[in-house]
């Protein structure tokens, strides 16, 4: 018995890129993309009346942004499966894209390679970081910021880290250690301070160059 393909929604306000991504998306075997949008507000309207497995979402576009449209969609349809399409210059977007519950980022100037991997990774229930997302954040923690042997971080800041990794958000890390969401948010801005980081991206790099955790 075949396998049904998988179900894929592109979100992006560029035709021509949505057209090239449908292309090779298409040609994989495995996934077929159901349905395109040029806004957030537009994909929205869109999972009303079209079942997806998998949405590429592009995180600056007007009408509404992916980061709103992002939470909003888990917000309805917490079972919803969502990789973010990014370029290098949406730095500041991108925490707030990995708090909303994306399972994902992708550069945009994406290998098919890459992208049958992360269509794989994230459809099995997997998170998925590009390299060149991992290397630029990694190459931004300067040597200076190497770990000293003073950092002391607790049992639980650790357990976080490492869900943190897998791409759980604020409110599935607290479900899973039974404590509150205000709680996550404490542990994270105390990772930060002693991290010396910024946001969760960076963080992240930061535990992986000195040892702290593993992806």
């Amino acid at each position: 018995m075949t396998e049904p393909l998988i179900r894929v929604i592109i979100v992006d306000d560029h035709e021509i890129f949505r057209s090239g991504l449908k292309m090779v998306i298409n040609k994989l075997g495995y996934a077929k993309v159901v349905a395109e949008a040029a806004d957030g507000a537009e994909f929205l309207r869109l999972l009303e009346q079209e079942e997806t497995d998998l949405v590429l979402m592009d995180i600056e576009m007007p009408v509404m942004n992916g980061v709103e449209a992002t939470r909003k969609a888990i917000e309805k349809y917490p079972g919803i499966k969502i990789i973010a399409l990014t370029m290098f210059k949406e730095d500041a977007y991108i925490q707030s894209m990995i708090e909303a519950g994306v399972k994902g980022f992708l550069i945009k100037n994406i290998r098919k390679e890459v992208l049958d991997r992360a269509l794989q990774a994230v459809y099995n229930g997997k998170t998925y970081y590009s390299e060149e997302l991992w290397d630029y954040f990694t190459k931004s923690v300067s040597k200076e910021e190497k770990i000293e042997s003073d950092l002391s971080l607790t049992r639980r800041e650790l357990e976080v880290l490492a869900l943190l990794a897998e791409g759980l958000n604020n409110k599935e890390i607290a479900d899973r250690l039974f404590v509150s969401e205000r709680t996550i948010v404490g542990h994270k801005s105390n990772l930060m301070a002693k991290t010396n980081t910024k946001n969760t991206v960076s963080m992240l790099a930061y535990a992986i160059r000195n040892g702290l955790i593993n992806i």
